[in-house]
């Protein structure tokens, strides 16, 4: 999974960094994550989750945090910083985190090759 001991100054203490093989984010998702953050006065830190719940089992998550807990991987990755939990990581490894602006299905989706089977929304899947 591409994870290494953080050795890179402002990276919280228990926390490892990863890389885009872990999640990539796109320009456009980046951007819009950016703006939220802005506007809504979020944490630093995006936190990508994997709960249980959804239609399919598994839901992902979306959060601003403040800070990052002992054991997170810190992907830095087109100005925003993810953190992801080592459990999630399981769920998560190869996904591409988009945005889209369309009015009918627009807002932020999850392309996840681990995913066997996803709800038409996009926000839950199995695997």
């Amino acid at each position: 999974m591409a994870i290494k001991e953080a050795t890179v100054a402002a990276v919280p203490e228990g926390v490892r960094v990863g890389d885009e093989r872990l999640i990539r984010i796109t320009e456009a998702a980046a951007a819009k994550a950016a703006a939220l953050r802005e506007r809504e006065g979020g944490g630093p830190y995006l936190r990508v989750r994997v709960t249980g719940g959804g239609c399919n089992g598994l839901a992902y998550g979306l959060k601003f945090v403040g800070d990052a807990k002992r054991g997170d991987i810190l992907i830095r990755a087109s100005g925003v910083d993810l953190l992801v939990d080592p459990k999630s990581a399981l769920y998560l490894r190869g996904m591409t985190l988009d945005y889209s602006d369309r009015l009918v299905a627009g807002g932020f989706k999850f392309s996840n090759p681990n995913a066997k089977a996803s709800c038409s929304c996009g926000e839950s899947f199995s695997v």
